[in-house]
């Protein structure tokens, strides 16, 4: 069952299009990673998502309604970001007990368990934390909400390397005992894919892909060789990023539609067949020019 169903999604900022005709759909218990880099539009997608804000065209439906100020919606999403903000009246410890009265799913075992493990003061206020720890507290919140739809926009944000790992574990752990969906953005892919189900593809406010990761990571290969070995094998093939190397050598990211007749032909011209990380794949399908950064010296060499 589709949780989450989008069509020709627009939300303009002024003259600012943040997002353009997404059409998509987020299927019932399932982990995807929005993915994107900085500015992608993740945020205002999510937002949108969660009912904070309209959008300026198309549809959107949550549970099958429209989430904008819909209470019945907001009652079962959670939406946890690094700006997160919680009544200034109660400590930490009293924020879990007020939880509990709200979400009618709350763990407090997983709650209290979580707070101890992470070694939080329950007397301390969260206007008061780290930015690390508020990252840490919001994480706890929104886990133990067990809400039907739960939302991390850029959760990790100030945590430390092992608290990140922790987290991830803790997520990962809490899903398959208490399965729901879950929509995790991050701008770092390496990271969270040891979690995911799906990628959720963004750029420029604009779908590039949607997929189960599994296939993600079979969509292309790095093929490395000679100028003219490479021109050789990848003609007629779906180039997605060039790198020049030293020698008169080139890398390139083709889409995978080789048949191994076809690379045991290209390794015999003296082209060298290397995979390509899931995070590499996204930056080069989100670059601005098939060449990245190399483009930038090669067209200044000709300036």
């Amino acid at each position: 069952m589709a949780i989450i169903e989008c069509v020709n999604l627009t939300k303009n900022y002024g003259n600012a299009k943040a997002l353009k005709n997404l059409s998509f759909t987020i299927e019932e218990n399932t982990i995807t990673g929005l993915i994107g880099r900085n500015g992608a539009g993740k945020t205002t997608l999510l937002k949108l998502i969660a009912g904070f804000i309209r959008p300026t065209s198309g549809d959107i439906s949550v549970f099958g309604k429209a989430p904008f100020d819909n209470l019945s919606v907001t009652s079962n999403t959670f939406f946890t970001d690094d700006i997160m903000e919680f009544p200034a009246t109660f400590n930490l410890i009293g924020l879990l007990d007020e939880g509990s009265k709200f979400y009618p799913n709350w763990d407090m075992g997983l709650a209290k368990g979580l707070f101890d493990y992470f070694g939080l003061n329950p007397k301390q206020y969260h206007r008061n934390l780290s930015k690390g720890q508020k990252s840490t507290f919001n994480m706890i919140v929104a886990l133990s909400s067990h809400c039907a739809l739960t939302i991390f926009d850029e959760p990790t944000s100030g945590m430390d390397a092992s608290v990140r790992k922790d987290f991830y574990r803790a997520l990962l752990k809490d899903y398959i005992q208490n399965p729901r969906t879950i929509l995790l953005s991050s701008h770092m892919l390496s990271e969270v894919e040891g979690i995911l189900e799906n990628i959720f593809l963004i750029n420029n406010g604009q779908k590039i892909l949607q997929m189960p990761l599994e296939d993600l990571k079979e969509m292309a290969i790095g093929l490395r060789g000679d100028t003219n070995s490479i021109n050789m094998v990848t003609s007629g093939k779906h180039i997605i990023h060039t790198e020049n190397l030293k020698s008169n050598q080139l890398f390139v990211a083709v889409k995978n539609h080789f048949t191994k007749v076809d690379l045991e032909k290209a390794k015999l011209s003296g082209v060298e067949v290397v995979p390509i990380s899931t995070e590499d794949l996204c930056v080069y399908l989100t670059s601005k020019s098939e060449g990245g950064i190399d483009d930038v010296f090669d067209r200044a060499k000709i300036i």
